[in-house]
């Protein structure tokens, strides 16, 4: 396991882009197909900035969360980025770093416990998110656990769109063994998988 001081801190992000979100709304899709190129390490700054990034001085993110209490957490599992070794990392929103959990290449474990789809194999990276359903739970009470799951739509729409002004591809993959996710993504007690995106350049056609 990595030293918990082993960080990288992410590239600024880009707030002006060239395509208007009603034609990134019109393009979106299910990208399953990569190439087998890297991405840059500012294309992951910018997709997890996307879904769960601060916006105001008062901590509010990119995503709207029931009470402002923030549930989500992301993890990359990175396989091919420039400039960032293969590994887990887990994204610190507060200061816009990765704080590096294990290293390796972990992709063709969590493709396992992915009930072996491949595109988890074959994407650059993946981005996992978990949830501690805690921090809604003990002011919402049952209905905090949808809160959770409607915050978890808003973020990963966020990163579908993301994706494609980027010209990057992804898929929501929600069939996996949620132990196993665990496991490999070294998860601490209470925090559970709910979505894996895997990320990578679009096929050529």
């Amino acid at each position: 396991m990595a030293q918990e001081h082993e960080s990288i801190s992410l590239p600024e992000i880009a707030i002006s882009g060239e395509k208007l979100l009603q034609q990134l709304l019109q393009q979106r899709r299910s990208v399953r197909d990569f190439q087998d190129v890297p991405l840059g390490l500012s294309d992951i700054g910018q997709l997890l900035w996307a879904a769960q990034g601060i916006t105001h001085p008062q901590g509010f993110r990119t995503t709207p969360s029931a009470g402002a209490l923030y549930p989500l957490e992301l993890y990359v599992l990175a396989g091919q980025v420039t400039n960032m070794s293969s590994g887990i990392y887990h994204y610190a929103a507060d200061n816009h770093r990765l704080i590096k959990v294990d290293s390796g290449d972990q992709r063709k474990r969590l493709g396992q416990a992915a009930l072996e789809q491949p595109w988890i194999r074959r994407a650059a990276a993946v981005v996992i998110f978990a949830a501690d359903y805690r921090r809604t739970t003990w002011k919402y009470g049952k209905r905090g656990v949808r809160y959770v799951h409607i915050e978890a739509g808003h973020a990963a729409q966020n990163l579908f769109l993301q994706a494609q002004s980027l010209g990057l591809g992804t898929v929501i993959v929600g069939a996996f063994d949620d132990h196993e996710v665990e496991a490999v993504l070294q998860l601490p007690d209470g925090v559970q998988p709910l979505i894996l995106m895997p990320v990578g350049k679009k096929a050529r056609k």
